[in-house]
């Protein structure tokens, strides 16, 4: 890995793409700490001092923006509207028909719906940053945490002028973002968005770690241990394939035989990726909101409070796994089409070894999908319960980097980017068979 990073520095083309791009993430970093217009930065430090080792309700999202959103500076929202939008994009596919035609025409199809996915970017972003100013005028310790007492206020003013304006730039700075991210992937290396995001959980990792010296040298050293040997299996898992044998028919063209090659095809153990860990965060995420504007002293209000505000609460986590085991199984059923596959497979020519072309086909790639899926949602149900029991037994803070989304995305986005800076100092280097 250190060699190809090497290799691409002494290709000047290359290494223009790798500067460009590390220096749209550091614009991006720099933007998360643009104060926006009407908070008060030191108010802010205030109930974030008082609410010191409680679990805010904008944890997934604050880990997304790299600790901008509980900052509220002109990247507060992060790249979570854009996320947000691209899962719902892709999920219509299945359901309207106009979105499947679309996805099928290949380029054309694809830029169409990039644009859609921009427009319900920008009406995410709104809608969240309405949601977002109205709480930090009205209640700003139920999104940080604390009390009334210890954190009454954050802005500096609250007339309707000021809110519109910091509505207005909350959406602006996502429309940046988004603007920037494409820009990575146009001119620079890698996913843009995908690198954004690595770039947000990445600066707060050295403070999340730093932070478990509290507990003392000997705690701080078997966690950061634990951490490498978590990291280890993540990349092991996230490069295991299951591969499916496939063999193409020959052919007789006049005299000349065709075809007669064997292939695979490549199924992901952890297919979903971190799609089933946000959809499960965001769903438990609701009830506490909903329990926040609620009497908390009785009823609904306190249970909910007591029992799923609290991610060491066992039921927590038990409900927690059971969402992300049962949207790891929705979310690959949906994006993974057996009889597509099948069908693609016939019109090619090719056929699995021992298998009957057709509906046979589909039902034995259904089969190993099925399996494949079993380990994969495991794994991502135990992977989502790191952070969750490093908080309930070292006291680690809900950004604790070794566990969860953060790990993954981390982990994935890394490895996907070597291999894009690999293939293209091969295509650099590459002297062909005349010298």
């Amino acid at each position: 890995m250190l060699s190809a990073f090497g290799r691409a520095f002494t290709t000047p083309d290359l290494r223009k793409k790798i500067l460009f791009t590390l220096a749209i993430m550091a614009l991006f970093r720099l933007g998360s700490h643009v104060p926006t217009p009407g908070i008060s930065y030191a108010a802010i430090e205030a109930c974030q001092r008082a609410a010191s080792g409680q679990q805010s309700l904008l944890g997934l999202a604050n880990l997304f923006s790299g600790g901008a959103l509980l900052q509220f500076s002109v990247f507060a929202l992060g790249i979570m509207p854009y996320i947000t939008a691209s899962i719902i994009v892709q999920l219509l596919t299945v359901v309207i028909p106009r979105f499947e035609e679309l996805k099928k025409e290949g380029q054309s199809g694809q830029t169409k719906m990039t644009q859609y996915t921009r427009y319900l970017t920008i009406g995410l972003a709104l809608l969240q940053s309405s949601t977002l100013v109205a709480g930090a005028v009205n209640a700003p310790y139920r999104l940080i945490g604390g009390t009334e007492l210890t954190c009454p206020t954050i802005t500096t003013d609250s007339n309707v002028p000021t809110m519109i304006i910091m509505v207005l730039v909350l959406t602006a700075g996502t429309g940046l973002i988004m603007w920037l991210g494409e820009q990575v992937t146009e001119r620079g290396v890698g996913n843009g968005m995908s690198l954004l995001i690595l770039t947000a959980i990445a600066a707060s990792v050295p403070a999340s770690v730093w932070a478990l010296k509290d507990q003392g040298w000997g705690k701080f050293v078997m966690v950061c241990i634990m951490g490498i040997a978590i990291t280890i299996v993540v990349v092991f898992v996230e490069n295991c394939i299951r591969r499916i044998p496939v063999q193409y028919a020959k052919r007789m063209i006049g005299r000349r035989s065709y075809g007669g090659t064997s292939t695979y095809i490549p199924l992901k153990v952890n297919m979903a990726n971190v799609i089933p860990i946000i959809f499960a965060s965001s769903l438990l995420s609701l009830p506490v909101m909903l329990a926040a504007f609620a009497d908390q002293t009785k009823g609904w209000g306190l249970w909910v409070n007591q029992h799923l505000a609290r991610g060491d609460h066992p039921l927590y986590m038990a409900v927690y796994t059971v969402l992300i085991l049962f949207f790891t199984f929705f979310y690959v059923s949906i994006t993974y089409q057996p009889k597509e596959v099948a069908d693609n497979l016939k019109q090619s020519g090719s056929f699995i070894p021992g298998v009957r072309a057709g509906d046979a086909t589909a039902k034995y790639i259904g089969y190993v999908l099925n399996r494949i899926t079993v380990v994969g949602a495991v794994y991502l149900a135990i992977l989502a319960l790191i952070p969750l029991i490093a908080l309930a037994l070292v006291q680690a803070n809900q950004n604790f980097p070794f566990g969860g989304a953060s790990i993954l995305i981390l982990v994935g986005v890394g490895l996907e980017t070597v291999k894009q800076i690999d293939s293209k100092v091969q295509q650099h280097h590459y002297e062909g068979f005349l010298r």
